[in-house]
């Protein structure tokens, strides 16, 4: 949704979103960096703070963040400070995070994303490491009573904080953003993209203004993982401060929650700035050093990024920019449209296929592409077989559902099925008469201009055939049949 769906106002957005890294062990310790073990069994004493422990940066997450600042075009910093964060929640048992607050490791940097057919680009302010706190558990039977439970395995996982500048203008474009980030770092293999398991979740900083003002007061909205939820809570948010204002009301800064039952953001609590976390250089930890032949080892290991892989398939096959993004947006999206290509299929009709057909079967059985149960080179037959008129559009949707079955071999269930296209213009021709006979007012409209009507002949040619005509040689003979008479 745009910001023209809130009237004279404008909305203001910046996504703070907390990727976490796909190391084997957490930030500054040893502990496995795993999901889903029994409460509190991977909190080790390093993570905890205990005292006599000392904390030691992960490489491989440095690592990774060097791999996504150079995939952004950012600069990575040859110096970082690591600094602590204090605040005190249940659970952080420290008492303070460990984070990079003056200089983050990646500074700027570039998304770029399409929204509305047209490829765009979200500046970057920074993306910076720092390690994950532990989990409120809420609703725990506690002899009868609700109970919360902290559990402190998350504690000590190694996030890369990214943080955009305020220059998205509406909720459908900032979880456009969002997807577009998401594919970036699960491509990029620096984090698994496990929505459901807080891999991958964004703080939304939402304000409003009429345009051309300065920027309006922002509440922050927490810990969105989906871009479903992202997209509704932005929209409530926004048109709660809108409300608010135009009642005389004042938008306070804080910090709320999204319920996605009831659809609606709540307070948390109010919103802190920098100086009251009390930054201040972690003093158990050196400045991380990065020296430029690191970079470059990390530069030359990178893959092809999503943004080049699609400027070259929208170059080498004509594609719109909007198409190449969207097979792009994972490296089995990627791997099946060529794997389609080189088996022989036309490139602009198995991307239509893909994005159309496929996409549609593969969300209603809410399956991931790299588990599509049609291979890419029966998807080319197919593609293939209506590119030279042997399936009109119909029967080829009815051979795909046979090859989403289980079935294979193209050309096998075409003729099984009975499904070749007409060729026999005799035959194309008495349907035609057949249906021009029982529709006479139809025929009558295309003649008074009424276009449309015309298509509701077809429709009842290609019903009579069973769909194996070509709807376009079917309009062709109606035209020259009505005309000729």
């Amino acid at each position: 949704m745009s910001s023209s769906a809130f009237g004279p106002w404008e909305v203001v957005i910046g996504l703070e979103t907390h990727v976490q890294l796909s190391t084997a062990s957490k930030m500054f310790s040893d502990a496995p960096n795993v999901f889903g073990r029994e409460a509190n069994v991977l909190a080790s004493e390093v993570d905890l703070a205990l005292p006599g422990t000392l904390p030691v940066a992960n490489r491989g997450a440095v690592e990774r963040a060097i791999r996504f600042g150079l995939a952004v075009g950012a600069v990575v910093a040859p110096v970082s400070v690591f600094a602590r964060k204090n605040y005190f929640y249940p659970d952080l048992p420290k008492g303070y995070q460990i984070s990079q607050f003056e200089i983050p490791v990646v500074q700027g940097g570039l998304v770029p994303y399409v929204f509305d057919g047209e490829l765009r680009g979200v500046q970057l302010t920074r993306a910076h490491l720092e390690e994950d706190a532990g989990k409120s558990v809420h609703g725990i039977d506690w002899g009868g009573q609700d109970a919360t439970g902290i559990d402190l395995n998350r504690a000590g996982t190694p996030l890369l904080e990214i943080v955009s500048e305020p220059v998205l203008r509406g909720p459908a474009e900032a979880a456009a953003y969002a997807r577009a980030l998401h594919a970036l770092v699960v491509w990029l293999d620096i984090c698994d993209g496990n929505l459901q398991e807080g891999s991958f979740r964004c703080d939304a900083n939402v304000s409003v203004r009429r345009p051309g003002e300065p920027l309006g007061t922002r509440c922050e909205i927490k810990n969105l993982n989906s871009f479903r939820f992202l997209e509704r809570a932005i929209e409530f948010e926004a048109r709660r401060q809108i409300e608010l204002i135009e009642d005389g009301g004042t938008v306070r800064q804080e910090t709320r929650l999204f319920d996605p039952d009831r659809g609606v953001t709540r307070t948390m609590r109010t919103k802190e700035d920098s100086h009251d976390y009390r930054y201040f250089p972690d003093p158990d930890l050196p400045p991380l050093v990065i020296e430029a032949e690191w970079v470059q080892r990390v530069r030359a290991g990178l893959p092809e990024l999503p943004s080049q892989m699609a400027e070259r398939l929208a170059r080498e096959h004509s594609l719109p920019a909007a198409d190449a993004a969207y097979l792009t947006q994972s490296r089995a999206h990627a791997a099946y449209f060529e794997a389609c290509v080189a088996a022989g299929a036309a490139p602009k009709p198995a991307a239509n296929w893909i994005m159309g057909e496929l996409a549609a079967a593969l969300n209603r059985a809410e399956l991931d592409m790299s588990r599509c149960p049609v291979p890419a080179v029966e998807l080319a037959r197919l593609v293939a077989r209506q590119g030279d008129g042997t399936l009109s559009g119909k029967t080829a949707r009815e051979v795909f559902a046979a090859l989403w079955d289980g079935e294979r071999d193209v050309d096998a269930i075409i003729d099984r099925r009975g499904l070749r296209q007409i060729q026999d213009m005799s035959a194309i021709a008495d349907a035609v008469a057949a249906v021009l006979s029982a529709n006479p007012k139809n025929v009558e409209e295309y003649r008074a201009g009424k276009t449309k009507a015309l298509n509701a002949l077809v429709g009842q040619v290609m019903k009579a055939t069973g769909g194996r005509a070509n709807p376009q040689q079917v309009g062709d003979a109606l035209r020259a049949a009505i005309d000729g008479a």
